[in-house]
């Protein structure tokens, strides 16, 4: 049975003057949450001896949640694919940045943040609390340590909330139908679905395509939609063989070329500059722009025009979210 965690965490964010960029870990001695994380092996549902991708992406990183059996399956990866660091960045660059387009000149107030990994500096909620402290977000993973990890350390603005849930991209239904009954966004206004670097672990016989279109329909006229996607377009021979790796190591992917990822924003309203490679999107970073093997994966922003088609019902049994009066965080 899949666990629900809606928690609205306590008041201890506070923003700096204008529109923060927040820095993205590079090196294993950045500043990140002193957890133990041999601490989470008493964590329900927590097998540590199975690497997982969002411990495996926070030792890419240069985060410090992770165990041996992550470490030991992203340097497979690296060995093959060293670049695998510099798209991970920059595509945590991407999501900052699309966040706060939709937050400071979208107007977007609330957003679904979907398969975000452990926390780390620059969360979608910093971002957009930092533009609009009233912002609302709730995040969706389905790795028990995240769920730890973000009960601990996630907190909100007084004025915003900010809300997790144990759940599953591959069921979407189950997703929208407990953001629901949490209460931590509301379906009826424009919110930000966030796709981040998550939809390439969902296999094809899933139809991807489709759980986006399920969460599309959910949302309201004037929403958007964030996502990110592996491909191998620019270094077939390397990232095919990454793959490779991520079967054998219990991890696969899948990737996509550019008109199949375009294919993903049918009926949508495409911002400029349409799908690019994340290290493009309307990029603000000075310095030389890195090549585009060493980022692989493929990035757009598109916004929702059509009525939702699907209802969206509560799950009976499902707590809702506390109020941040009531939290402890």
């Amino acid at each position: 049975m899949i666990r629900v965690t809606a928690k609205l965490l306590g008041p201890s964010f506070t923003t700096r003057t204008g529109i923060p960029v927040f820095p993205v870990p590079e090196t294993k001695d950045s500043p990140m949450p002193e957890q133990d994380p041999a601490s989470a092996g008493a964590i329900d549902d927590l097998d540590i001896s199975v690497p997982h991708p969002a411990r495996m992406h926070n030792y890419v990183l240069g985060g410090k949640d992770h165990f041996a059996a992550d470490r030991e399956a992203a340097e497979k990866r690296l060995a093959i694919l060293p670049d695998w660091r510099t798209g991970a960045r920059e595509n945590r660059h991407f999501l900052g940045r699309a966040v706060r387009y939709l937050t400071a000149e979208a107007g977007i107030r609330q957003f679904l943040d979907i398969g975000p990994g452990l926390p780390a500096a620059g969360a979608t909620h910093e971002v957009a609390q930092a533009v609009a402290p009233g912002a609302r977000v709730a995040y969706v993973d389905n790795d028990p340590m995240v769920i730890s990890h973000a009960r601990a350390l996630l907190t909100s603005t007084p004025q915003g909330s900010c809300g997790y849930l144990h759940a599953d991209l591959s069921d979407p239904e189950d997703i929208l139908a407990k953001i629901a009954a949490a209460g931590v966004l509301d379906f009826s206004e424009p919110a930000g679905l966030l796709l981040l670097a998550v939809l390439h672990f969902i296999p094809a016989s899933l139809d991807p395509p489709r759980i986006v279109r399920t969460l599309l329909d959910a949302l309201a006229p004037g929403s958007y939609v964030v996502i990110s996607h592996l491909t191998r377009d620019h270094d077939p021979a390397r990232v095919s063989r990454s793959m490779k790796v991520g079967d054998q190591i219990g991890v696969p992917v899948r990737s996509m070329t550019l008109d199949e990822f375009e294919d993903l924003f049918a009926g949508l309203e495409l911002l400029d500059p349409g799908a690019v490679l994340v290290s493009e999107w309307r990029r603000d970073i000075p310095g030389p722009r890195p090549l585009p093997r060493e980022i692989n994966f493929y990035g757009a922003v598109a916004r929702v025009r059509r009525h939702r088609t699907v209802p969206v019902q509560a799950s009976p049994g499902v707590a809702r979210a506390s109020s941040a009066a009531d939290s402890t965080s």
